[in-house]
């Protein structure tokens, strides 16, 4: 896996498992710095965090206070930027949207982690489904955690 110093999880509104996949993310140490964005695929006008998912993200202790809803942007895809959505048909969404996407830089969160299910949207549901969309969530983000910093030691081996 190549160096990234962006990361931007992507979702279709940007405002329940992309921004919580954020939170999630910057709750963990990295080995080096990267810069955590979330944009959504459909963003007519910025939106808050969904109050479910607000609640959820609360509970476990990671406030997005203040947050809002970005509509993802051809200025978005770099060379160094790491763009994981929530489904399939979102990798084919940007792909086909966005001429600056590279392939390379586009994957299913799950996939590149090595899971086989992707993250379920929650929206419209209970809280326990935002609660459990969450909790995958969070074992997803442990296991990009883990494959980031050891990808860094393995850098770091190359280098002596």
């Amino acid at each position: 896996m190549k160096e990234y110093n962006r990361i931007i999880f992507v979702a279709d509104s940007g405002t329940c498992r992309a921004p919580m996949a954020a939170g999630i993310l910057q709750e963990y140490s990295l080995k080096r710095p990267v810069e955590v964005l979330t944009r959504g695929l459909v963003v007519l006008f910025p939106e808050p965090l969904n109050q479910k998912a607000e609640a959820v993200m609360i509970s476990n202790g990671i406030n997005m206070e203040g947050f809002m809803s970005t509509q993802l942007t051809e200025e978005d895809f770099t060379e160094d930027t790491l763009v994981l959505v929530m489904e399939h048909i979102q990798v084919e969404k940007v792909l086909e949207k966005y001429e600056n996407a590279d392939p390379e830089n586009v994957y299913v969160l799950t996939e590149l982690v090595g899971d086989e299910l992707e993250i379920i949207d929650p929206y419209g549901g209970t809280l326990q489904a935002y609660g459990l969309c969450y909790e995958t969530l969070r074992k997803t983000i442990l296991k990009l955690v883990n494959l980031l910093n050891e990808n860094e030691e393995g850098d770091a081996e190359c280098q002596k």
